[in-house]
């Protein structure tokens, strides 16, 4: 990185964007009162600058200079009503978008009163079975303001129909409505098991979101490519990087095999990532995955939109690594996963609870995780330098490395046949359980320190009183969706379910359309899952 290069960017790339996103902050200084520059050199010159391809160093030129990331606390538990509170609290308190926690139920496509549904209604996220939740849910939140990531998988068409529609009661054009399904239902088979449909078909539901969002909900990112849960289910750094690479490949094979321009839907795509907390390979393992989607979207996919390059990515600390000894410390476990997070250059980020290895978090403990993210953005100074650790020796290396750790894997999923293919021949999932008993290996070893688990322990109690749901809480629920379905106009209901289940039959036919009828009819999640699962059937896992 010479002089007159930096000189170039500072003139050609920070200038203009610094002009139309003004910096937070005139000028930034340290507390002894040293200016800190946007950027510092050297660095390895594959590295580039911020905000030019590959994007090593980040997305923006001016990243948190100008604006800080998004903080989106994850929530959501009991009932539309009580989740509703939790989110206007969490905003009052600086949280700046909501992030939807579904219960296992609506994940798998059962409404509240169904006998699969009986002991999990509300109990590790918010019930929605019908557009009666979804608007007591979002009751008093402005859509066109307030965007909303919702971690949905199987039944993502479903909840984004049922969004869609209560944008459409509050007045709130499509084309401004901003958020996030996740929408991402290949790691489902590989690490989390919130399946219902054959992986074809559910294939099939993801390109149909992709496809409608990009004619009508413009802002709406259709897919959040998540290695999160690989992550937690045991895989490294270098396989969540590949494996969650491999997907997005295969999710964009399958927009462009629809008919689909790559440049009309790649600037929507987002991803997710896991935090832990190895500092340094964690923020190196960020720099990697935009290089390494970046030279994917331009070199085998031809991109040329630089919007297509672009990786955007949402962080969550790592759940995984809380622990029930202690809960206290893993305030400090998550404020230096968050700080990994930053210094990787995420866009939006959710912190852990303390307490979430006991139970859901409580606000007293979901508040203290959004003060650790305020206190970094603001009183840390990280949040000054666009890469503050670009051209640290150490982090270029491991940058480079984990690249390499990743293509290898990415090589082997190539060599059968894909991502998809790879999935169905067990290549990941038996990757990740290898990783995971190396794992468990060192820790019972007392090689792997664990505080409060295999070192410094202590006999002094410390546990807080986790949230605990209510019997009466599931009852409402169930109440609730029969009451519905009762009141609803029925004929109207039952001719769009069926229109559903002609489109789903028909392979040239977007489903979306017929998803929103049915929620403006006041069908109901399990109904349209229903209908879905006489048409394409469930997935049974190999043995």
């Amino acid at each position: 990185m010479s002089d007159k290069s930096l000189r170039r960017w500072r003139t050609e790339t920070y200038a203009p964007a610094a002009a139309s996103y003004p910096e937070r902050l005139q000028p930034f200084v340290t507390e002894s009162g040293i200016e800190v520059a946007p950027v510092y050199g050297p660095s390895q010159d594959d590295a580039g600058y911020p905000g030019e391809y590959p994007y090593t160093r980040g997305i923006q030129p001016t990243m948190y200079r100008s604006r800080l990331w998004t903080m989106r606390q994850y929530a959501g538990y009991s009932t539309p009503e009580e989740t509703n509170a939790r989110f206007r609290y969490l905003l009052s308190q600086g949280q700046t978008g909501l992030s939807v926690a579904f219960d296992l139920p609506t994940q798998t496509g059962y409404d509240a009163d169904h006998e699969m549904a009986a002991a999990e209604v509300g109990r590790v996220g918010v019930p929605i079975s019908s557009i009666d939740d979804m608007e007591e849910l979002l009751k008093g939140i402005p859509l066109d303001t307030v965007t909303t990531s919702m971690t949905i998988n199987s039944t993502a068409p479903m909840l984004l129909a049922f969004y869609l529609a209560v944008a459409r009661k509050q007045g709130v054009p499509f084309d401004r409505v901003g958020g996030t399904t996740q929408n991402d239902v290949l790691k489902e088979y590989v690490a989390r098991g919130t399946y219902i449909y054959p992986p074809e078909a559910s294939l099939r539901l993801t390109t149909d979101l992709l496809r409608y969002c990009t004619a009508e909900v413009p802002q709406w990112n259709t897919i959040s490519i998540s290695g999160y849960h690989m992550r937690e289910a045991g895989a490294t750094a270098a396989q969540e990087l590949a494996f969650t690479l491999a997907d997005g490949a295969a999710y964009v094979e399958a927009a462009i095999a629809s008919g689909l321009d790559v440049d009309a839907f790649a600037p929507r795509l987002s991803f997710f990532f896991a935090a832990h907390n190895n500092l340094f390979e964690e923020a190196a393992k960020f720099r990697a995955a935009r290089r390494m989607w970046a030279r994917t979207m331009r070199e085998r996919f031809g991109a040329t939109d630089p919007r297509s390059w672009m990786m955007r990515f949402h962080v969550q600390t790592a759940g995984v690594t809380l622990t029930a000894q202690q809960p206290e410390v893993n305030t400090v476990r998550t404020t230096l996963q968050a700080l990994a997070a930053v210094l990787g250059g995420t866009q939006s980020l959710h912190v852990n609870a303390r307490d979430e290895a006991l139970g859901l978090p409580t606000e007293e403990s979901a508040t203290l995780a959004l003060r650790a993210q305020q206190v970094l953005a603001h009183e840390s100074g990280v949040a000054d330098s666009v890469d503050p650790l670009a051209g640290s020796y150490f982090v270029e290396r491991l940058t480079d490395e984990l690249e390499r750790l990743a293509n290898d894997h990415l090589q082997r999923i190539d060599a059968l046949g894909g991502a998809a293919k790879a999935i169905a021949a067990g290549y990941q999932q038996a990757e990740i359980a290898e990783s995971a008993y190396r794992h468990q290996q060192l820790v019972d070893a007392g090689e792997r320190v664990v505080v409060g688990v295999n070192a410094h322990r202590t006999s002094v109690a410390l546990a807080p009183t986790p949230l605990r749901i209510g019997a009466s809480s599931a009852r409402a629920r169930v109440d609730r969706v029969r009451r519905v379905r009762a009141e609803r106009d029925t004929p109207a209901a039952d001719a769009a379910l069926r229109r559903l289940g002609q489109a789903a039959r028909t392979t040239d036919v977007n489903v979306m359309p017929a998803m929103l009828e049915c929620a403006e009819a006041y069908a109901t999640l399990g109904e349209m899952s229903d209908v879905l699962r006489d048409v394409f059937g469930e997935h049974s896992p190999p043995i």
